[in-house]
């Protein structure tokens, strides 16, 4: 019986030794996940940071189009437009509209018509640079009131027209 109790205790303890390393493995393979994740968000933040643009001279074109610049002030490369959005405020409708970015010309849109004299970083809106940007409404009436440029990464900026 002795045998027994002893071959017992030792898949006990094997059974102890084996629990306690999958425990502690699991452990440090979370806390790496979370390091990550916690790296991961504090660049996106610190680049959020460094991020910042102004609109200057926003005008209307016609009752569906306006056009305004944006200037880049912050220190941080703008390139992600398919993830920037502009957001309208009509006057007769009091609604605000949504549009996309598309690389033409087309109704509840906006683009970019001019890229300015760009020689480095092509299609990114390096610091310093300016884009002339146009925004096509969706339809008749909607007479642009306000609206706001908003960036990937959350950085806003809205003008009155």
């Amino acid at each position: 019986m002795a045998v027994a109790d002893l071959i017992g205790a030792a898949v006990g303890v094997l059974l102890l030794v084996i629990v306690a390393y999958m425990l502690v493995g699991s452990t440090l393979s979370t806390a790496e996940l979370v390091t990550s994740a916690q790296k991961a968000v504090t660049l996106q933040e610190e680049t959020r940071l460094r991020t910042d643009f102004t609109i200057i001279e926003a005008t209307k074109e016609n009752e569906f189009t306006f056009n305004c610049t944006i200037n880049n002030t912050g220190k941080e490369i703008i390139s992600d437009f398919r993830h920037m959005d502009v957001i309208v405020y009509g006057r007769s409708t009091n609604d605000y509209q949504l549009y996309t970015y598309s690389d033409v010309v087309s109704p509840g849109t906006w683009t970019i018509v001019d890229r300015g004299n760009e020689v480095i970083h092509r299609s990114e809106l390096d610091p310093g640079e300016s884009y002339r940007i146009q925004v096509t409404t969706s339809g008749i009436g909607i007479s642009p009131y306000w609206f706001q440029i908003t960036t990937g990464n959350g950085v806003y900026a809205s003008k009155m027209l």
